[in-house]
């Protein structure tokens, strides 16, 4: 049985080339033009199997939608989609319970790896006895893995995999959301390291798990800005936001 998707989304556009995009991966879609026809289509949620959500819509937006429609189906995967991309928004809606970001512009890939990315999390939830969950050790601890828009980033050693790098420079196993495994790298300009230093009264050299801590921030930068894995780039770190500096005065790792 074809797997159900509600687009809700103020933009006839999105609405149209995203409905063609799914229907030809064989899905059944439905649509909504806002917020309240979106909790009005969704109902209690048991019609569908994922929701494709804006986020900035006349009357209510996206994450007000998202919590109505977590409260009225807590396991139904819902992947918002915004053209004003922040972390702050990231760290909103996840927490109100959304899967996954896509990105405007969207490509057809993009959108058909978010809700194949989606389903697949919800498949796996469900297809382990509740007691085996709970009890088992995340292959990957929750705290060294960053998912945005369906990509998973982790640090080797959370993976076992022997990295050898310069002090300056951070590696990264970047997973898309088609399951393959990219291997990124990150370097830490002394630049930064002396802007840091400059700004803070405070040294904390490129080797220091504070520049970790940063360097897998730039990757999650790129993949939700480019909403795809960095291939020939060179990443390097960026230079701080306020709040980051910030955390530089407090940091007390090594």
């Amino acid at each position: 049985m074809a797997k159900r998707v509600l687009i809700v989304d103020d933009e006839e556009n999105i609405r149209r080339v995203t409905r063609i995009t799914l229907e030809a991966a064989g899905y059944q879609v439905g649509e909504a033009d806002d917020g309240e026809r979106g909790l009005e289509a969704f109902g209690d949620g048991s019609a569908w199997d994922a929701v494709l959500l804006d986020q900035k819509m006349p009357g209510m937006e996206g994450l007000e939608v998202l919590r109505r429609l977590k409260e009225r189906h807590s396991t139904v995967p819902i992947i918002m989609v915004t053209a004003f991309a922040s972390i702050e928004l990231a760290v909103d809606a996840m927490k109100l319970g959304a899967t996954d970001f896509v990105r405007k512009p969207m490509t057809p890939e993009i959108v058909r790896n978010a809700v194949q990315a989606a389903l697949s999390k919800r498949e796996s939830a469900f297809s382990r006895p509740v007691a085996q969950a709970e009890l088992e050790t995340p292959s990957r601890p929750l705290i060294d893995t960053v998912t945005l828009n369906g990509f998973h980033i982790s640090r080797p050693s959370d993976v076992g995999d022997d990295a050898h790098v310069e002090p300056n420079e951070r590696l990264f196993i970047v997973t898309d959301p088609s399951g393959r495994e990219y291997r990124v790298t990150v370097k830490i300009e002394d630049e930064s390291v002396g802007y840091v230093e400059r700004m803070t009264r405070r040294k904390l050299p490129a080797e220091n798990s504070f520049w970790t801590q940063r360097a897998e921030r730039t990757v999650a930068e790129f993949l939700w800005n480019e909403g795809r894995t960095p291939l020939n780039e060179r990443l390097t770190v960026k230079p701080l936001h306020r709040d980051e500096l910030a955390m530089a005065e407090r940091w007390t790792g090594d």
